[in-house]
C-alpha cells in the first residue's frame, strides 16, 4: 500500500518487467533502462533512433529517476532537460516546475539555465499567470503589479530548496507558451524566444 511519503512515485515495475538506472549521481539520481515482453521492440521503419534508444535489450527511456529507501521509483525529470551548473550540480527543472505549478494562478511554466558573464548558468522561470484569477484575487492591482506578487511566491520556494536550486529571475506573462500539437511546452523554442529578446 502506497503511504503519504510515496506520493509522486510511479511505485514498482510490473511484473515481468525490469528497471535499472544507469549512471547515476551523487543523489542515486540516473537514466531509467527497463526491459520487458511489453517494451516496444523499436520504432517503426527508423533503424537509427531505435539504436539510440535499445541497447543491450534494454530501453534507455530518457527519463531520469531514483528509488527512495522502500524501493519505490520516483521520476525527476528528462535526461535532455538537465540544467549542469559550472559547480558540477544538476538541476531537474521539472521538479522546480511542479512547485510553481502549485501556485494557484500559474497557468503554465518553464524552467531553463540561463548562460551568465562567467560562462555559468542562472536558473530563471518563465511564467504564465492566469488573467482572469488575478484580477479576480488582487481587484486592487494591475498587470504591472503581477511580478511583485508572484516573485514573492517564487522567493518563498526558493526558501524549500538548496541555494544552487534558487530561481535567480522570473518572466512574466499572460501569453501561452509555444507548445506542441499534445500540449507540451516546446523547450527549445520558448528558450530561443526567450534568450533572443
Amino acid at each position: 500500500m502506497i503511504n503519504i511519503k510515496n506520493l509522486g512515485s510511479v511505485a514498482f515495475a510490473l511484473p515481468d518487467v525490469e528497471i535499472k538506472l544507469d549512471n547515476k549521481n551523487e543523489q542515486g539520481i540516473g537514466e531509467i533502462l527497463v526491459k520487458g515482453p511489453n517494451i516496444m521492440l523499436g520504432y517503426y521503419d527508423n533503424k537509427k533512433a531505435t539504436d539510440e534508444v535499445l541497447i543491450d535489450g534494454w530501453f534507455h527511456t530518457g527519463d531520469l529517476g531514483y528509488y527512495d529507501d522502500e524501493g519505490y521509483l520516483f521520476i525527476t525529470g528528462r535526461k535532455k532537460n538537465v540544467i549542469v551548473l559550472k559547480n558540477g550540480k544538476n538541476i531537474y527543472p521539472e521538479e522546480l516546475e511542479i512547485l510553481i505549478a502549485r501556485l494557484p494562478y500559474v497557468a503554465e511554466n518553464m524552467v531553463f539555465g540561463k548562460p551568465t558573464d562567467n560562462n555559468d548558468l542562472e536558473i530563471n522561470a518563465k511564467i504564465v499567470y492566469n488573467t482572469e484569477y488575478m484580477e479576480h484575487t488582487y481587484l486592487d492591482k494591475d498587470s504591472k503589479d503581477y511580478k511583485d506578487i508572484i516573485w514573492n511566491d517564487i522567493k518563498e520556494i526558493n526558501k524549500s530548496l538548496p541555494a544552487y536550486k534558487h530561481i535567480r529571475n522570473i518572466i512574466v506573462t499572460d501569453e501561452p507558451m509555444i507548445k506542441t500539437t499534445t500540449q507540451k511546452v516546446k523547450r527549445n523554442e520558448e528558450l530561443k524566444k526567450i534568450l533572443g529578446e
